[in-house]
């Protein structure tokens, strides 16, 4: 296994060998997949963002001309980028691309402002940023200039222009403080060379609940993502709808952006919440999977008799929440004619989830079960004692997906990790009596 980023917490030796015995760990990197797949998919449609459309190949494409570009103006391999972009395809192919540059991404919420962004530039250390120039009447160039003047490493910025707006920046600038400044558009290279990229390496960072940097590797990423998507028998038929922001864990890989990739289907990214835009998107584009959380779907639910066409082609609706909204996925399934599946995850990788053929009494009021047979989970008493089936516990877990210790932050790290190395989730949960978790919410006192 390639050393890991420094200031990470790599698995110990021994589950090293069993994930990779087991088959979850594959030795490929999520940019080199994405090589297979548009070798595999070349044709198919990868992405629909309104009337914009993207093939495996020409994604592919993009990604090898962007990453190159970044290659080009000076960031390598290691360095970290704060990438803060809304449901758009620039946010998958700069995604791939820092990857493919061996760049780390660190995903940064769009609705985050001061003092989070300058606080996450600061713990990643990022030289680069890529965000809007302005979104929703925030400048996002004023502040990453301001970022730049705080913090000296930051020395790149690349700002994204929705199509038919004009960029500031017609060329490359420079501000007094030395930091350039560039349109994201502007990032397209001939392709360099393949760099010689290790799986077990980080592959791009996440923001905890708690703030604190989420690593993530290609091993474990792309093994929580496909398995994730053979979960639901994803194909390449399917039509995955983006709804929850990309920059999620289950967004991007629950099954997510990614799982949907993995298996040839088609992802239409929504940059709007709008319940009658996305209703419209849904029947239109003929989804057959999405993700929403349950204050979404009842939005939608609402909405759905303005909707127009009928929503005929959706076959399952994620519902993604604590504790598990039983009266809205009977809701949703009924009238979107679906199956539901209640899922439950981390940033820090841990996802349970409930079986398209699960019987209704789990499929709508539990969480369902761990993503991978190696998942191991205890459920503990406030001493660290294990709790009875039936009785709340605090919801450990460790596996082949689920990290040992956040980005640089120790401290964080002793108080969230056991000495065996379980992720102390803070949340609660009780087990029911034929094996489904079932998470309610919060332990007191747990960020």
């Amino acid at each position: 296994m390639a050393s890991m980023l420094d200031g990470c917490t790599p698995w110990p030796e021994e589950f090293v060998d069993h994930y990779w015995a087991a088959g979850h760990w594959r030795g490929n990197t999520l940019d080199n997949l994405l090589r297979g797949w548009a070798l595999q998919y070349g044709p198919r449609t990868a992405l629909v963002h309104g009337a914009s459309r993207l093939t495996y190949a020409q994604l592919n494409r993009r990604v090898d001309r962007m990453a190159a570009g970044f290659r080009g103006r000076g960031l390598r391999p290691g360095m970290r980028v704060v990438v803060q972009l809304p449901n758009v395809p620039e946010f998958v192919v700069t995604a791939f691309a820092l990857m493919r540059a061996g760049l780390v991404p660190v995903f940064c919420p769009l609705s985050a402002r001061e003092p989070e962004v300058p606080e996450l530039v600061r713990a990643a250390q990022a030289v680069g940023y890529v965000g809007p120039s302005t979104h929703q009447d925030f400048d996002h160039t004023v502040m990453a200039a301001g970022i730049a003047a705080r913090w000296p490493f930051l020395r790149r910025v690349f700002t994204y222009e929705a199509p038919g707006t004009e960029s500031p920046y017609g060329g490359l600038t420079t501000d007094p403080s030395n930091c350039q400044y560039a349109p994201l558009g502007s990032l397209d290279a001939p392709p360099e060379p393949a760099l010689p990229l290790g799986a077990g390496q980080v592959a791009f960072l996440l923001v905890s609940g708690a703030g604190v940097l989420v690593p993530r590797t290609h091993d474990d990423f792309a093994y929580q993502a496909t398995a994730a998507a053979r979960s639901i028998s994803l194909t390449e038929d399917d039509v995955y709808l983006t709804a929850l922001p990309a920059d999620v864990d289950l967004a991007l890989g629950a099954p997510g952006v990614i799982g949907a990739l993995s298996a040839g289907a088609t992802v239409v990214l929504a940059d709007v919440t709008d319940p009658a835009v996305c209703l419209a998107t849904l029947a239109r584009e003929r989804v057959t999977v999405t993700a929403l959380t349950p204050d979404t779907a009842r939005r939608w639910l609402d909405a759905l008799s303005a909707a127009g066409p009928a929503l005929s082609a959706l076959r399952l609706a994620q519902i993604a929440g604590t504790p598990p909204d039983r009266a809205t996925a009977e809701r949703i399934g009924t009238a979107l004619d679906c199956r539901v599946q209640q899922v439950f995850g981390t940033p820090e990788g841990l996802l349970t989830l409930t079986r398209p053929t699960d019987p209704d009494d789990p499929a709508l009021a539990t969480h369902g079960r761990p993503l991978s047979p190696d998942d191991q989970i205890r459920l503990v008493d406030a001493d660290g004692a294990p709790v009875p089936d039936g009785t709340p516990g605090e919801l450990l877990a460790r596996g082949p997906h689920t990290i040992r210790g956040y980005y640089r932050a120790p401290d964080h790290d002793a108080r969230t990790f056991t000495p065996d190395g379980y992720l102390r989730t803070g949340h609660l949960a009780h087990r029911t009596a034929d094996g489904n978790l079932v998470v309610t919410g919060r332990r007191a006192g747990r960020t």
